[in-house]
Order: C-alpha cells, then structure tokens, then sequence
C-alpha cells in the first residue's frame, strides 16, 4: 500500500458511477481536488456537490482543465484519453490515472483481476462465489459494479476484479497477484485506432503480474511474462498436463486438469461449450490462488450456479422453444460464443435476435456460425442494414422497426426444440438507456405470450 502525495493537484474527469467512486474516496483521504465533466449536469453532480466545494466543480467543458494547473488527473472509463484537452495534458506531462490505479494505491489483500472481450463478468462473480464457498471474504467489483474503490475495506482475504478495456487504458501499474484474459474480439472499434491498439490495451492486465491465465485457443491473449511466473490456461479441447480442458468418454464429457477428471458436465449448472470454458478458467484461477478445486463448497456452487441475469438467460419455455436472454451479447464475440455454445449443426434450430449500435465492429465472424446454427435472422436497429448486408446468404432474415414485432413474429413462427437467442452483437445505447433495460424490455415481452 501506498499513499497518495500531497503535493499534486488533481481533478476527477467524468463523473457517474466510477468518477463519483474517486471523489467519495479522495474526499475520505482528506485530499483536495477538482471535479471536470463535459456534461451540463453529469449523472453523481448532486452527490459530488456533497463531497467537493461548489467552486472546485466545473461541468459544460473540459477545457478548464487546461487553466486549473492540474498534475493528475483520474479519468472515468467512459472518456477517451485521445480527447483533445486530455492528449495536450497528457504531452505536457500531466499524469491520466483511473480508479484502478488508486485503488492500486490503497489495496493491502491479494486481487484477482480478469478481464476479456466476453464473459469477464461471469467469471468474476463465480470466482467470487467459488472463493466464499471456501470459507474466503472474497469481494467482487469493479467494471460490474460496485466499484473497485468502494470494496475497500479491512479483512478481505481476495478481491475479485472486472476490468474493462476503458479501464485498463488508465491504469499504470496493475500488478495483481493473478491477472487473466479470457478472450479478444472486436469492441468499441469505435474507440480505439485499430483491433491491435485494442489488444494492446487488453494485454496491460498482465503487467507486473504474479500468476496468470490465458485462454489455449485464443493466442491474443497469450501473456508476455518474466521467466517463472506461474501461468495455466484452459481450453475446451482435450488438455495437456497442467492445463484445464475437457475430455470425453463413454460416460459423456468432463472438465479435466491434464487426465485428471474434476467435474461431469451434468454437474455444473451453467450449459454450452462457451460456459464450460467459464468454468475452466475459474478453475484455474482458484487453482493458483491455492484453493482445493475438489472441495465440497465448489462442487456445491458450480452445481447452482445458473449464470448472470443478461447473459445466456433462459426465459422461458413457449411452445416447445426456449427464449433465451443474452442481451449482455454487446459485441460479435459475445454472439458467437453464445451460437458456438448452442448450436447444433444437424438441426439449425437457432432463431436470433440481433442489432443495435455495432460500435464500429466487422461482423464477418458471425457468417459462418449463423450459416451453420441459424434458420433465420430477425434484425432491428441502428446497424440492422449493415449486419443483413454481412449475412445475406442462404439464411432467412427479416427486418423490423421494434423488438415487440420480433418477439411477435418469433413466436409464431418457433418450432418445438427451436431457441429463440436475444443475443444482439451490439450496443443497446441506439434505442435503450443500456443492456440491462434492452434485456428487461425482452423478459417482458416475452413473458407475456
């Protein structure tokens, strides 16, 4: 643990979740600081006012920030450090930090931090889960919520981190005791200059790390690391010996640690090839923080635990088909481990819901899946032209103004042993406030036929 010097001036930039996360906590430590946002009354404003003398808070324009004599700056993930006024500051040499690199500052237990272009936040909660089940104080947070600097507190054995790739981009010195990279696909394309300045920014959770996990089958998130660092990975495949993998035999399919059968996949709640490299990946993770893979209490949790609201959520059964929610499914990644995890081939038995704002992405990666999985394609939103363009072929697709005429034309069209999959492969923010509202919106509708 370190303390902050008290000879800087600061300034957090963005407020919301993250940013008011920094004023609660350097308003705590006695520091003083500004507050700068570019929103006229930014989402926290009434909160901070609380924390902060009235005339250290600027909202309208960041451009303040170059009168203010600022040195440090924490930044919120939602801005982009290629802002104009932050690239300047950032040339004069003022420092860009996030709430993870304060967080970094104060944190006195050992944290786990994971991150990926899907699936962090299903990993996160079950490595937490996992790790109470052990007997651990674990907490979990981060880019899930709470925030990382509002899990601080005294005898917490782990604390389990999301980052996101708006994160890592502030964050200087991560240095976590296990850091994992559970995948790389194209996101926020809209942000960065390039997919390789996307899996650069990925890459930082590895740095200065004491162990880590990386994903066999996908080589982006292969770690550079010092000779000696302890690293496992897992894969879905069949493992090599101190891999975590799968193996099957004349009894069915099991998670493995090299030959070592751990876990029948009809003891674990969560479903698909996808979910069984969730697991696979938690169980390394726990494996390198020393805890006992085979004890009852992970038994006990991977046999309930059914997986996040949002994500591969099965609503309900209608007429024979399953509904599933995954609108958490925000980038074609996300999608395709969701067709990939359920799709079959021999029967095509896929209806997905699909569109919104694709945040710049290719979506190339889903011709070949929906090909393979799909009967028909229902598209609505911002990027619904361009997604029916990528996948005009031999699939059925049908374009509407609202996901209430989807669900509608869905259900009467489903077959028995059908799965209709909201999995969207974009962004929510072109018609809902976010994901959790979009997949709200779809329970309800669903629930209502």
């Amino acid at each position: 643990m370190s303390l902050i010097g008290s000879d800087r001036v600061r300034a957090v930039v963005g407020l919301g979740a993250t940013g008011l996360s920094c004023v609660r906590f350097l308003a705590s430590k006695g520091l003083d600081f500004f507050v700068v946002d570019s929103r006229d009354n930014p989402p926290g404003l009434d909160q901070a006012k609380l924390l902060c003398p009235s005339d250290k808070i600027f909202t309208g324009d960041l451009s303040i920030l170059e009168t203010l004599g600022v040195t440090e700056l924490y930044v919120s993930p939602g801005v982009a450090l290629r802002t104009p006024v932050l690239a300047r500051l950032a040339e004069r040499g003022v420092s860009m930090r996030g709430d993870i690199d304060l967080f970094c500052d104060y944190v006195d237990a050992p944290f786990v931090a994971i991150t990926g272009s899907n699936a962090k936040s299903t990993v996160t909660t079950l490595v937490a889960l996992l790790l109470q089940a052990c007997g651990k104080n674990a907490k979990a947070g981060g880019n899930l919520g709470p925030a990382a600097l509002e899990l601080l507190s005294p005898n917490t054995d782990f604390y389990i981190l999301e980052l996101s790739s708006f994160q890592l981009e502030t964050t200087n010195a991560l240095q976590a005791d296990l850091a994992c990279l559970l995948n790389v696909s194209e996101d926020h394309m809209d942000r960065y200059d390039s997919f390789y300045e996307y899996q650069r920014v990925k890459q930082k959770v590895y740095r200065g790390c004491k162990a880590a996990v990386c994903n066999k089958q996908d080589i982006l998130t292969a770690p550079l690391l010092a000779e000696g660092v302890p690293v496992r990975s897992f894969t879905t495949k069949s493992p090599d010996l101190k891999e975590f993998g799968m193996l099957a035999d004349g009894d069915g399919a099991w998670l493995c640690r090299g030959v070592e059968r751990l876990y029948h996949t009809s003891q674990i709640a969560l479903k698909g090839s996808h979910n069984y490299a969730n697991v696979l990946a938690s169980l390394a993770i726990l494996e390198l923080l020393g805890i006992d893979i085979l004890s009852d209490g992970v038994g006990k949790v991977l046999s309930d635990f059914c997986g996040l609201s949002h994500r591969c959520e099965t609503v309900r059964n209608y007429r024979g088909a399953a509904f599933i929610n995954d609108s958490k499914g925000t980038n074609v990644g996300a999608t395709l481990a969701a067709l990939q995890g359920l799709g079959s081939v021999s029967n095509k038995n896929i209806l997905l819901i699909a569109g919104g704002e694709g945040k710049g992405a290719d979506f190339s990666d889903l011709i070949k899946p929906v090909s393979n999985f799909v009967r028909i394609v229902y598209l609505f939103g911002k990027d619904a032209d361009r997604i029916a363009e990528t996948l005009s072929g031999d699939t059925e697709i049908k374009r509407f103004d609202t996901l209430d005429q989807i669900v509608m034309s869905a259900a009467n069209e489903v077959k028995e042993g059908d799965i209709v999959l909201f999995s969207p492969a974009c962004a929510s923010l072109d018609m809902y406030k976010n994901y959790e509202l979009r997949g709200e919106h779809f329970v309800s509708l669903v629930s209502a036929l």
